[in-house]
């Protein structure tokens, strides 16, 4: 049997999905069905149990599913050892990153590093945070990216970067003519926020608490792209990291306010499973993300953590 069947096997139980996996290993969701349908012909039991809405291992599909989860941490764990011995940077890496992070302050250090290292092959998940601490826990990634990281039972936190927060207006409303705003100016006004369960939403939360002042939240959304749309429409105003409007900012469909020096800045924090054992991979990832092998930092990144 394949070492590349089994993972891909372990990649539709820990996606809960065909199409998912299938895009995680560059093959067909058809070749996918195949595979693990050769798995359940080859052992005489059903592995996985299809909902309409979800997937879910078998009895035996899980017993499967831990043992070759094992397996494939074995024989990657081989495998860096081989590439420390030849100095070869090679092999996936898994970053499961929330979405403002991967949209728009992620991409040009991923791009350095492939240009670096052309035999890397770097997998880059957008999801909650939440979510994100379950996969690495799980060992479903490599590395977590996250805003105001929290301490978790078996993962460790690496510092990757601090964000500005800014105040966003539609060009008409009234503060679009100040170039800063006390917090206390917000009392009342209506507001776009993000879900509550989100880190960055619970954070601003905190701060506007602290100052006490209660704003008007008149639409919650999970992504910072439909908050940008709403506050567009004039429907309110948002918070959100200063990297994330450039372009509107730019085009004048938004403006960007800066808050006191210091009112709301953003921790972005890399986790990793505690005890892993990292790869050359991913040594040279957190390194690059970390500043420290001299890879010039993007200046538009540079400056919103300078200005913060």
């Amino acid at each position: 049997m394949q070492l590349e069947t089994l993972k891909i096997f372990c990649d539709v139980i820990e996606t809960q999905s065909f199409s998912k996996a299938a895009s995680l290993n560059y093959i067909s969701q058809s070749a996918v069905s195949q595979q693990i349908r050769g798995l359940e012909d080859k052992y005489d039991r059903r592995l996985i149990e299809r909902g309409k809405r979800s997937l879910a291992p078998t009895q035996a599909g899980q017993i499967l599913y831990q043992g070759s989860k094992d397996l494939l941490e074995r024989f990657r764990l081989v495998e860096n050892r081989l590439q420390v011995l030849s100095n070869a940077i090679a092999g996936p890496l898994r970053v499961a990153v929330i979405y403002t992070v991967g949209l728009h302050e992620l991409p040009p250090f991923v791009k350095e590093f492939l240009r670096r290292y052309h035999s890397a092959n770097i997998h880059i998940e957008y999801d909650r945070a939440n979510r994100i601490y379950d996969s690495v826990a799980a060992n479903a990634v490599d590395l977590g990216i996250v805003a105001y990281p929290v301490r978790r039972s078996g993962i460790d936190i690496l510092p990757f970067r601090e964000d500005q927060l800014v105040l966003i207006v539609h060009p008409e409303h009234p503060l679009a003519k100040h170039r800063r705003v006390e917090i206390r100016k917000l009392a009342g006004q209506r507001f776009v926020a993000f879900e509550k369960d989100i880190p960055t939403r619970r954070a601003v939360d905190r701060v506007l608490r602290r100052q006490g002042v209660a704003v008007d939240i008149v639409m919650e959304f999970d992504n910072v792209e439909t908050i940008k749309r709403a506050v567009e429409i004039n429907a309110g105003l948002a918070i959100v990291p200063a990297l994330t409007v450039e372009a509107e900012v730019r085009n004048g469909t938004l403006l960007a306010i800066d808050f006191p020096r210091g009112a709301f800045l953003r921790q972005v924090g890399i986790l990793v499973k505690k005890g892993k054992e990292r790869t050359a991979v991913m040594e040279k990832f957190i390194t690059l993300l970390q500043g420290k092998d001299g890879f010039e930092v993007p200046s538009r990144l540079r400056e919103s953590s300078e200005e913060s």
